[in-house]
Order: C-alpha cells, then structure tokens, then sequence
C-alpha cells in the first residue's frame, strides 16, 4: 500500500504494487547496493481521475524507511498535465527532455524545458505537464510523509493551463 501512495504522487500509480513491495523488502534488508534493471518495472498509464490528457510513468523507485522519497520518470504528451496537488515534504522535477509547464496556486504559468529542475515546496499547490505542442519528460523526485506523498485536488482547466484572464484563481 505505502508503494501504490508513493506511485500515485509521482502521478504514478497502481499496477506494480505486489513486485515493488517485494523489491522494497528485500532492498530494505539488503546491506549492499541495490541495482534495478532498466526495464525491469512496467510503464503505468497515467490514470485520468488526475491527468488530463496523455501521461506515461516509469517507476524507477520506491520511498523506504532509509531514504522517505521515490522516483519516477514522468512522460507528458502534447497537452497533458497533472492536476492540481499539493505534496506533504515537497517534490523536486528534473526537465529531461521537451518543453512543458508548471504554475503554482495563484502565479503566472511558467514554461519549463530541458535541464531546468523545479523545486515544489511542502503543501503548496501546484500543477505540471507538456507544451500544448511539445510533449515533456522530468524526473520526479517526491518525499513521503506518515505514507503519503500527495494530495490531489481538482483538475486543471483549459483556461488556466493556457493562462487566460479568467482561468486565474478567483
């Protein structure tokens, strides 16, 4: 359960939950390095109760007791995006690849592309995603917190993912 939660935040979320708490364990209780195998983790769709639009997630690994984050790659397609959330320690992205963007609750939508890393802070909301013509790729590195590592809350609209007067917060 505390793997399927730290999936879901990095917008990342269920079909892995049984082979990650298993490599959890065992990479708890090991006392060398741990190497997870490129490929060896499915893909997940992102799920459309908290993505508009296209969203890829690749596990790359599970917050424990030793390190309280997770990490994920985030692929976001043309247009796509998280919706509105908030993270309880805080999440770090690392553009990788593309053009997308991000806004916090209340600011001006800010366009991110490659090499940029954007740090979100503890509880403040926020969203993410592609260009509306570019798809967008970052690492997500998020903290958890009690099993927790995001809140979700309602989606994007298109007038604000656009930054249109009247898609501001009212």
């Amino acid at each position: 359960m505390k793997f399927i939660t730290l999936v879901v935040s990095l917008s990342l979320l269920a079909s892995m939950g049984a082979f990650a708490s298993k490599a959890e364990a065992a990479e708890e209780n090991k006392q060398s390095q741990t190497i997870t195998r490129a490929g060896s983790q499915a893909s997940i769709k992102g799920p459309a109760e908290y993505f508009t639009g296209n969203v890829r997630v690749d596990p790359l690994f599970p917050a424990n007791d030793a390190a309280p984050f997770s990490g994920a790659y985030v692929t976001f397609e043309p247009g796509a995006r998280s919706a509105w959330h908030v993270h309880p320690t805080g999440q770090r992205l690392l553009v990788i690849s593309g053009v997308g963007r991000t806004q916090e609750w209340g600011g001006p939508v800010e366009e991110i592309k490659a090499g940029d890393v954007i740090w979100c802070p503890p509880k403040i909301k926020h969203w993410h995603g592609a260009s509306p013509t570019t798809a967008m790729t970052h690492i997500a590195l998020t903290g958890t917190a009690n099993g927790k590592n995001v809140e979700w809350m309602e989606k994007v609209t298109d007038e604000q993912y656009n930054g249109k007067p009247g898609g501001k917060h009212e």
